[in-house]
């Protein structure tokens, strides 16, 4: 038990929700696995949309907060047109109170949006945790990872380290215990290989007298990764490598749509949100911050996407 707590988040709040979305992700595997079905990018997909419908009455408040908001409008900016040459602690008190009454008025509060923003935040950063950390949540995955063999070699921390530094894996990082890396931190740099990486782990000569055992465990955990002939522990950036090796062009093409799909579907979703009217005053900077926002968190997605 012990050693499966050790790959997942510690965080305050969001280890707690990752525990919880944990169970859901290897439930969901669980019943895949029962119907024969050991299929990851499956299980992902089902997972998110799991957390998705639990979060929909979240998704539903803050659009009707920016529906609301839009209606309100006209009455905030008439108030805030009353007090604007009046800058006396009474006015400026009996202006806050006028604003309230309209924000009453609707049954909304002032800050409903950015709470339901930062009750979101750490939902969203618990569900990259336990898509990224797949074998401290799933089980049935981490039995998957012999990792005696490779805690048997001596200086085998160092030889992973240089491997993570030589392949750039700058996502990876080793727990230490008394300066040599733990299991579970071993599995997790496991777990994050390529399909070509785990070729070049197989061919290292500290490695060689068990380097069958490597290619068994990668052949099974590529299984389980395939998703419609991708790896999703490949990068679209190596398909698209390879295709100019003469591998395969669908391939290629199907992986550069992930990345621009991500971007759209984000584009889309914010699109199609209500928008709050301009009140040419603070509001207005707080919109064109959200604009930006909407602008460089596809792009962001976009980006991680093409590169994870």
């Amino acid at each position: 038990m012990d050693m499966i707590l050790l790959t997942k988040s510690s965080a305050p709040i969001i280890g707690q929700l990752a525990s919880i979305m944990g169970w859901i992700m290897d439930g969901i595997y669980r019943v895949l696995d029962l119907v024969g079905i050991q299929n990851l990018g499956l299980c992902i997909i089902i997972f998110s949309i799991i957390i998705y419908l639990l979060m929909t009455p979240l998704q539903v408040k803050q659009q009707k907060f920016s529906k609301l908001s839009s209606v309100m409008q006209p009455e905030l900016q008439k108030i805030q047109k009353k007090y604007k040459d009046k800058k006396d602690q009474a006015s400026m008190q009996k202006m806050q109170e006028e604003t309230q009454l309209v924000y009453q008025k609707y049954g909304v509060s002032p800050t409903g949006s950015c709470v339901q923003l930062l009750i979101q935040f750490p939902v969203l950063m618990a569900l990259w945790q336990v898509i990224y950390k797949i074998p401290g949540y799933v089980g049935s995955v981490k039995t998957v990872f012999t990792v005696d063999q490779i805690i048997g070699v001596s200086g085998y921390t160092d030889l992973i380290q240089n491997f993570i530094t030589d392949n750039k894996m700058t996502r990876v990082q080793l727990a230490l215990d008394n300066g040599k890396a733990t299991s579970d931190s071993v599995i997790d740099f496991l777990y994050a290989l390529s399909p070509s990486q785990w070729k070049d782990l197989a061919s290292m000569n500290q490695f060689s007298g068990f380097s069958d055992t490597i290619n068994t465990t990668a052949a099974e955990i590529s299984k389980m990764q395939n998703f419609f002939g991708l790896n999703i522990a490949d990068q679209p950036l190596n398909y698209i490598k390879a295709a100019f090796e003469g591998a395969s062009i669908a391939l290629a093409i199907a992986a550069i749509m992930i990345p621009i799909l991500s971007w759209a579907t984000q584009v889309l979703s914010y699109k199609l949100m209500p928008q709050a009217a301009a009140s040419g005053d603070s509001n207005d900077t707080m919109q064109a911050s959200m604009k930006t926002m909407n602008t460089v968190m596809p792009l962001m997605s976009a980006v991680f996407c093409f590169t994870f």
